[in-house]
């Protein structure tokens, strides 16, 4: 059982959190809260913490008792308590910062890491389509695929120094999510910890990891979109066993030149490779004096060449199409060497274009 100093934190865990209080009212030895949102509101954790409670889980719930006196300590029917700090982070990836501190971020695989001491930590985003991983100390603590927007609290942690991570699992081509902040109530911050070791991926649907935890080969849009986790593909695996953080700029279906049958012909990867989200052409990528990658691994040309060209596409015959394809990847590589003078180049291809890879190397 709860004791009454835990019952404040676990009530107001079990209702939402604080921000999904609407408003409370006094009605004879006790008092009902209207919450902003029935559905954020849990249950079974209401049940567990409080003995008087009347409809749990709905747009009211009603609570008497030492219930009443331990939601007073935690100061919300008085309005005193202290909102917590947000912990600084340690974002793996590009993103738009707003006014607010918050972070758009569109491109796979993008992580946002916080440490802290404590035994609780708070987490806040909004996405409207992508699924995203949370974990602490390197273990699955949720996976939320439900649209919208999230105020979790996750708490019981034991006493000591926790590392908490929000990382993007799946491929968004279009829109973008935005992470809000961590915070540690009851806590303290500690500074983050960048890893030594910097790698950018660039490539198509084998570097965003397309569908790779599909049982089948045979999926739809939908079950491709719910079946990517980028943090299962080539790149991340081979940074942690490197112990080196990593960006990711890849976009299913598209190539250096031309995209997968010939579809989207005023795009392709190097055009989308300059912005901060790759749906968005108005977001530009700021310069980041703190992003020196050691290694850029390139994988391009699946999309290029694996289908026939159509009547009407830009390229009259292969060789046209191939010749094209060399002297643009040329170009991208120049083009990045000049702005990461330390990196070295990995350029991979498959047996259907491995040749063209080779020339350009």
């Amino acid at each position: 059982p709860l004791t009454d100093d835990a019952l404040p934190a676990a009530i107001l865990t079990a209702l939402g959190g604080g921000d999904n209080i609407r408003s409370l009212r006094a009605l004879h030895g006790r008092f009902r809260v209207e919450l902003a949102e029935a559905g954020l509101a849990d249950e079974a954790g209401l049940l567990a913490a409080a003995h008087g409670v009347v409809s749990p889980g709905r747009a009211s719930t009603t609570f008497c008792g030492i219930e009443m006196i331990a939601l007073l300590a935690a100061g919300i029917l008085l309005g005193t308590a202290e909102p917590s700090p947000p912990l600084p982070v340690h974002t793996g990836g590009r993103t738009v910062t707003a006014a607010d501190g918050s972070q758009s971020f569109g491109w796979p695989g993008v992580y946002f890491e916080a440490r802290f001491r404590g035994t609780a930590v708070r987490v806040r985003f909004d996405a409207p389509a992508d699924h995203l991983r949370l974990s602490i100390d390197g273990k699955e603590r949720r996976v939320f695929r439900a649209p919208g927007a999230v105020d979790v609290t996750i708490d019981g942690l034991s006493s000591g120094e926790h590392l908490v991570r929000l990382e993007k699992l799946t491929e968004s081509q279009s829109g973008s999510s935005r992470f809000i902040g961590f915070e540690a109530p009851g806590g303290a911050a500690l500074p983050p910890q960048p890893r030594k070791r910097q790698i950018e991926f660039i490539g198509d649907s084998f570097t965003v990891g397309y569908g790779n935890t599909s049982p089948g080969v045979m999926c739809s849009p939908q079950q491709v979109h719910a079946l990517t986790d980028t943090s299962q593909a080539f790149g991340p695996l081979v940074a942690s066993a490197v112990g080196a953080d990593y960006r990711i700029h890849a976009y299913s279906g598209f190539g250096v030149v031309r995209n997968y049958d010939g579809n989207v012909p005023d795009q392709n990867l190097p055009l989308l490779y300059p912005r901060a989200i790759p749906g968005d052409a108005e977001s530009k990528a700021a310069a980041d004096p703190t992003w020196t990658p050691s290694v850029i691994v390139i994988g391009l040309g699946g999309n290029d060449f694996s289908t026939p060209i159509k009547p009407g596409e830009a390229w009259r015959d292969p060789e046209a199409l191939h010749t094209a394809y060399r002297d643009r990847y040329v170009a991208f590589v120049t083009e990045l060497a000049a702005r990461n003078p330390k990196a070295r180049f990995i350029l991979t291809g498959a047996d259907l274009f491995f040749a063209e890879v080779t020339a350009v190397a």
